[in-house]
């Protein structure tokens, strides 16, 4: 009885991380950075913002309780694309929840000499063209294209 309860605790359990695309390189986080702002313009496409997640969560770090360090640098890049987002939310207007589109750019303690780039996987269909764009601009980034 222990076993199918923790079983049903698992399965009523939120995901705790999404699939993700993600590559790694040794170049460095300001590079990598520079990269995906001009791969981003390079495609017409405008940055809405860029969420300092590593910053925050280190400035809050104590506040919460934690002396866990989890990123040397981590920042969020969002933006998107009128066309596609048009284009899919035509095929189904709950696609607005993956819009606007994310890049993360992140270099953790553990792994000081590896900058990592990703994003989330998006769903079959019409989000496979997006997940392409977004594919695209992660490994333009790097000089992966």
């Amino acid at each position: 009885m222990k076993n199918l309860i923790a079983v049903l605790a698992m399965l009523a359990a939120p995901a705790l991380a999404q699939d993700a695309v993600t590559y790694e390189t040794d170049q460095s986080f300001d590079d990598v950075v520079f990269g995906l702002e001009s791969a981003i313009l390079d495609r017409g496409l405008v940055i809405d913002s860029v969420s300092h997640t590593g910053e925050m969560l280190e400035r809050t770090r104590v506040d919460v309780g934690s002396d866990v360090v989890l990123f040397e640098q981590a920042d969020v890049f969002s933006f998107c694309s009128a066309a596609l987002s048009r284009k899919v939310m035509e095929v189904d207007p709950m696609n607005i929840v993956f819009c606007p589109y994310d890049i993360f750019v992140m270099v953790q303690p553990s792994r000081p000499d590896v900058t990592v780039i990703g994003f989330r996987s998006l769903p079959e269909g019409p989000m496979k063209e997006i997940e392409a764009l977004l594919d695209g601009i992660a490994k333009a980034a790097i000089g992966l294209d």
